[in-house]
């Protein structure tokens, strides 16, 4: 659960760099957002979360 709190906060971040700095209209924003809830909604919700679940595995097995 901790992972799902981080990555959510680090697209918002991202997010509101994209409408600060990069000129992302808000309006885009908006419709990125409720994209991301009907695909939470989906049949492919759990391969979405077992995709991103593996990368940050594989990324935090990475030792520098």
């Amino acid at each position: 659960m901790a992972l799902s709190i981080s990555v959510v906060v680090l697209l918002a971040i991202v997010v509101f760099l994209l409408v600060r700095k990069s000129g992302l209209k808000a309006g885009h924003a908006v419709v990125c957002m409720l994209l991301g809830f009907y695909l939470a909604s989906s049949s492919i919700a759990p391969t979405i979360k077992n995709v991103t679940t593996n990368v940050a595995g594989v990324l935090g097995g990475f030792h520098f």
